[in-house]
Parts: C-alpha cells; structure tokens; sequence
C-alpha cells in the first residue's frame, strides 16, 4: 500500500474509531474517549475518512501507518491501553469487543 499521511493523532483517532465500531455502533463514551486523545477537528476530519473505508482498506491504512511510524512494543502496548479504556468507557465489555481486541493484539504483534 501507498504511504498513509496521517500525524500519530490522525493514526491514534482511526484505530480507536475502527475498535469502536467492532460491534457495529460508536456510543457516545466512546467517542468522549475519543475525543480525548485527539483534538475535534482531527476526530472529525478521520472519521469522514473512516466512514468511507471498509474494514481491509482500514486495517491496510492502519498497518502501514503504525510501520511508518515506526511503533515499536512500548508505542503498541500504549495504544492497546487506549483500546481497553475505549472498550470500557460504556460499562459493556462485549464478545466483539473481546475478540476485535485479541484480533488487533494479534495483528499490531506481526510489526
């Protein structure tokens, strides 16, 4: 895949957009949560990206850009963090939470 020209934030707010819609709705927690690790206009401005994007260009984007960005072990168990506090925030860990975080566990380990 081509080069990806997101900052680390614009990386950060599509990865937690893509976790968030691992059981088909983003609530409103979530997108506080969000929000605050990226400012509103970053949040907004990846989102309309997001929306437009099926789930291989989304994992293809972020892939190439966690390498680009040169993510090693610390930067990746920071971000699963963000995920699990993500995950959390609405009160309901669910079964497609379970698995979409085991599945980008498994995937962030082949970088």
């Amino acid at each position: 895949m081509k080069t990806i020209d997101w900052t680390r934030d614009e990386l950060v707010a599509y990865i937690l957009l893509f976790a968030a819609h691992s059981d088909f709705k983003e609530d409103n927690h979530e997108r506080n949560v969000i929000i605050s690790k990226v400012d509103m206009d970053t949040f907004q401005e990846i989102h309309d990206e997001f929306d437009k994007d099926n789930d291989y260009q989304g994992i293809q984007k972020i892939m190439t850009s966690l390498r680009q960005h040169n993510y090693d072990r610390e930067d990746v168990e920071i971000l699963l963090n963000d995920i699990k506090t993500l995950f959390f925030s609405d009160g309901d860990y669910n079964i497609n939470e379970r698995i979409m975080l085991k599945s980008l566990e498994r995937l962030f380990k082949t970088l």
